[in-house]
């Protein structure tokens, strides 16, 4: 494994008090542990550090879609100073939901592409994040019968995947702009 570009000692001393203070602020009852990850999972990004999270109210940080867990890992990369494209090198995640979330998707994504192999239909997945794209993605780099693509604008962006071989769908047209209460 080559060098890497962030490290627990140079993270860790800005972030350590940066989240103790969030999460008191929060009245979050949990604690949590900066390390390097030693065991990256080869389909999905390899994140150079793990925070991993754990306590009483651990089930907070992953409700609706890991609102919060997610919403703490954006604040300490912005708080860092990450590049946009250094993003994958953090990664935070609770009782290993991120894990077990990456292995879902990959038996997700080989089930859809069977569907599509024996109905030579497209399969739309629902909207997620880069993350959870780039795994049904790669997922399927080794499949010849069928492809992916993901589609549409951020909050609806989707993979479909396709029997090889087969056009691609329009792109769906851009939702309306939301009005804002006045």
């Amino acid at each position: 494994m080559g060098a890497r570009k962030y490290t627990v000692e140079s993270i860790a001393p800005r972030l350590e008090p940066f989240l103790r203070s969030l999460l008191n602020h929060l009245r979050v009852k949990v604690s949590f542990q900066i390390s390097p990850n030693e065991k990256p999972h080869p389909d999905f990004e390899s994140a150079e550090v793990m925070v991993r999270f754990s306590g009483e109210d651990v089930d907070q940080l992953l409700a609706n879609k890991l609102e919060l867990l997610l919403a703490l890992e954006h604040l300490g990369m912005e708080m860092l100073r990450m590049p946009l494209e250094d993003h994958a090198k953090l990664c935070f995640d609770a009782n290993d939901y991120r894990i077990l979330r990456v292995e879902e998707l990959r038996l997700t994504a080989q089930t859809a592409a069977e569907r599509v192999k024996s109905s030579r239909s497209p399969f739309q997945f629902n909207p997620m994040n880069s993350r959870e794209r780039r795994i049904l993605h790669l997922a399927l780099r080794n499949e010849p019968a069928v492809r992916s693509e993901s589609l549409g604008i951020e909050p609806y962006r989707h993979v479909v995947i396709y029997p090889a071989g087969m056009a691609s769908m329009p792109q769906p047209p851009a939702p309306p702009p939301r009005r804002g209460r006045r």
